[in-house]
């Protein structure tokens, strides 16, 4: 009876109550759904931006209603704000809770969904965009002046605040509130962490740049170390490649966010987690990629044109080839050969044949390696399909024996390379080069069984330079070159 009783008072409260109105972008979730659609249409359709900015000319509203026609939001794996959603989830227990949202009604309507237990939904409707003053007005038209409590994260929420009974901000620091307490009753606040140095180094993703260190080896292979020009353009063109890297990144994460937030590591992301605001995504992007070609005109011609190269196929890969089987690795090798080819140019010297050809088979086995993990991972998750890829968990033995093929094939192009006339006139004991034949088939070897028990690195390269056995090998390697020029 008592359980009854207080059901039913419980029942009669929460007619009574003045209902409670929550944002949707930046406060129920740390992210803009408007943004989010718009970049899930780009990275499937780049083509789609000429069409937004005429979405645009017909308003606000009509932009994320076409937008939101075309895409399809992931609603499960949105960043939520945990601790704001188990708040509205104990004030739905008590009082009824709408949605109140300048996103488009259909997005709007995945979220509440999802979430559950809203008793409605407002929502930008393709003509209306419910954004400040005309949130306002229709919280107004619906519950009256004062009837109602309001979520919100933003500035712009000051427009409601101003005929709401009660603000609730959800913010990074303290003056949203200290201007909402300005025109309503401030009942509660949420403090967010706010974006941090850290993240935008994560984004950048600077132990990326690591593979950039492959600009060297055109100076070392032509054994100009102790050239100070030589070193110098080199360290430039390193820092003109990680800048560049760095902004393409940022793209890539952007065009990635759903799938990201699908992959156990990935989801991680800044991007994808909600640490950093999406739309400072493409702006730090650009100003990223103009501070690598500013640094490059200082370098030769040649070696810009090298730099436009990658970022075009790095680009193109980011939109396209990723998906398409076999040749995204064969893109990911010619991305890692180009940084070769960036090297000689930076130092005015030509390509070298073996050199070219040793990365392109080397490297194209460590991007096997890459996609043998991620189908190995799927598999064991029970999916049929790698996200955002187009290999299926049958293909697992063919990019398996594809790829230790290329591995061993660099190996061969190491030994031609070894009894050749270029050897015999760079090194003064070429033989002793025999040696790091055995020590890079035992690497590659080694590197592939550690694939096929799924505890790898879902990055070879990043495993490469950490682990520890790996490094052992590179110091054997850099001792038997030391012997072969002496």
């Amino acid at each position: 009876m008592d359980s009854l009783a207080a059901k039913v008072e419980a029942e009669c409260f929460r007619s009574e109550c003045v209902p409670l109105c929550v944002d949707l972008d930046g406060t129920l979730i740390r992210s803009d759904l408007l943004v989010e659609s718009a970049l899930a249409l780009l990275s499937r359709s780049p083509l789609s931006l000429f069409s937004m900015f005429g979405w645009l000319l017909g308003g606000k509203a009509h932009l994320k209603r076409e937008i939101a026609k075309r895409t399809v939001l992931d609603a499960a794996h949105l960043p939520y704000n945990d601790e704001v959603v188990a708040w509205v989830r104990e004030q739905q227990a008590v009082r009824p809770v709408v949605l109140c949202t300048a996103s488009d009604a259909g997005l709007a309507e995945t979220v509440a969904k999802h979430v559950g237990g809203f008793d409605a939904v407002l929502a930008s409707d393709g003509e209306r965009n419910l954004s400040g003053t005309q949130k306002a007005q229709a919280l107004i038209d619906r519950y009256g002046e004062r009837g109602f409590d309001y979520v919100g994260n933003a500035k712009v929420d000051l427009k409601v605040w101003k005929h709401a009974r009660a603000a609730v901000t959800v913010e990074a620091g303290s003056s949203l509130r200290q201007a909402a307490s300005r025109v309503t009753t401030v009942d509660k606040r949420f403090e967010l962490p706010g974006t941090s140095l850290r993240d935008w180094l994560k984004a950048f993703r600077v132990h990326q740049w690591i593979k950039n260190a492959l600009v060297f080896l055109p100076m070392l292979a032509a054994h100009r170390l102790f050239d100070a020009d030589a070193a110098l353009a080199t360290v430039l063109a390193f820092a003109c490649f990680s800048l560049c890297a760095s902004s393409v990144y940022i793209t890539n994460d952007l065009l990635d966010l759903a799938s990201d937030r699908q992959h156990h590591r990935k989801r991680q992301r800044p991007f994808a987690a909600g640490h950093l605001p999406l739309l400072a995504g493409p702006v730090v992007a650009i100003g990223l990629l103009l501070v690598s070609f500013g640094l490059a005109a200082l370098l030769h011609e040649v070696f810009v044109a090298v730099l436009a190269g990658y970022y075009l196929l790095t680009s193109a890969y980011s939109l396209r080839f990723k998906r398409i089987v076999m040749l995204d690795v064969v893109v990911l090798a010619t991305l890692y050969t180009s940084r070769i080819v960036a090297g000689t140019a930076a130092i005015h010297t030509k390509p070298s044949f073996w050199l070219l050809a040793f990365s392109m088979f080397l490297f194209l086995s460590l991007a096997m390696v890459k996609r043998f993990i991620e189908l190995l991972s799927a598999q064991r998750a029970g999916k049929i399909n790698a996200s955002g890829r187009g290999y299926d968990v049958g293909d697992i033995p063919l990019v398996q024996s594809l790829g230790a093929a290329s591995g061993y094939l660099s190996v061969l192009v190491l030994a031609l390379y070894i009894d050749s006339p270029d050897s015999r006139a760079l090194y003064h004991h070429p033989h002793y080069l025999w040696l790091l034949c055995p020590v890079l088939l035992y690497w590659v070897s080694r590197t592939w069984a550690i694939a096929h028990r799924g505890v790898m690195h879902d990055d070879p390269v990043v495993f490469a330079v950490t682990d520890r056995l790996s490094q052992v090998l590179l110091i054997i390697c850099a001792t038997v070159i030391l012997f072969a020029i002496r």
